[in-house]
């Protein structure tokens, strides 16, 4: 239990996990900016509004411009213990339909929604044709054919990679970019074509860049060995157009069980 000593009073915060969901579509991704509109800012409000003091809650990672999340966690600290259930109903009643709050779970004291996750992992959803009802949530390509098997063998590669500089954004403040991926397939159900990837971390972009670099494989744009070189030669001049941000959602976040407090 952390303490916060101040002249006249000595106050206890308690840490939480926060669970959520989001459809990213209307905003400018997690992260509050200063003119727009952010999920995070919309958490801390509902938080904020229902504890009657400033609250802001740390993310697991940031989600660009109209990406989603299946699951993303964050922390909050909080003074007193909580009615977790009466807290979850009190800030879905309040936040947009498109974020949710899944859970909420007490933690020890030093648990930390970035840096404690072991594995992130995403998907990023491509339609081959196309459907009205899917337009915010799946990049749609109509008539283009495209070769999954190599897709697949290239994506097999990335395994063999820990350096990621070439699908970076450039100019991004990292002090490394080494990544450990631990799966990268795609597998197709009907036509709906999933790209599946796990790593310990993401750089910013890396996904939506790895995405489209794979698509100039699965179309023959480039080879197999050409897909190596771009990542030798880490320059994101090299490697393909990023996909949509629509089509990406992250889906899982992994933590030690160490750290959830079960009463």
């Amino acid at each position: 239990m952390m303490y916060i000593c101040s002249r006249t009073k000595i106050t206890f915060q308690l840490r939480y996990f926060i669970e959520l969901s989001y459809k990213g579509t209307n905003y400018h991704g997690w992260q509050v900016q200063p003119d727009s509109i952010s999920i995070q800012e919309f958490v801390n409000k509902a938080f904020s509004t229902i504890f009657r003091k400033q609250i802001e809650v740390v993310g697991a990672g940031r989600t660009d411009t109209g990406v989603h999340a299946e699951q993303l966690f964050a922390h909050v600290d909080l003074e007193n213990e909580i009615n977790t259930s009466a807290i979850i109903y009190k800030l879905n009643s309040i936040l947009p339909n498109d974020i949710v709050i899944e859970n909420i779970s007490k933690v020890t004291d030093d648990a930390h929604a970035r840096f404690d996750a072991t594995n992130r992992s995403y998907e990023y959803r491509i339609f081959l044709g196309r459907n009205p009802f899917l337009l915010d949530t799946t990049w749609q390509l109509n008539n283009k054919k495209l070769n999954v098997v190599k897709m697949n063998e290239a994506s097999e590669i990335l395994l063999t990679y820990t350096n990621f500089k070439c699908f970076s954004r450039t100019n991004s403040n990292v002090n490394t970019y080494n990544c450990d991926v631990r799966r990268a397939e795609w597998i197709q159900t009907d036509r709906i074509l999933t790209f599946y990837v796990t790593a310990d971390r993401f750089l910013r972009n890396m996904v939506r860049a790895i995405v489209g670099t794979l698509l100039d494989v699965g179309t023959e744009k480039i080879s197999l060995e050409e897909f190596k070189q771009i990542i030798e030669s880490k320059n994101r001049c090299n490697a393909g157009t990023s996909a949509p941000a629509k089509g990406l959602f992250l889906t899982q976040v992994t933590y030690s069980k160490t750290i959830f407090i079960h009463e």
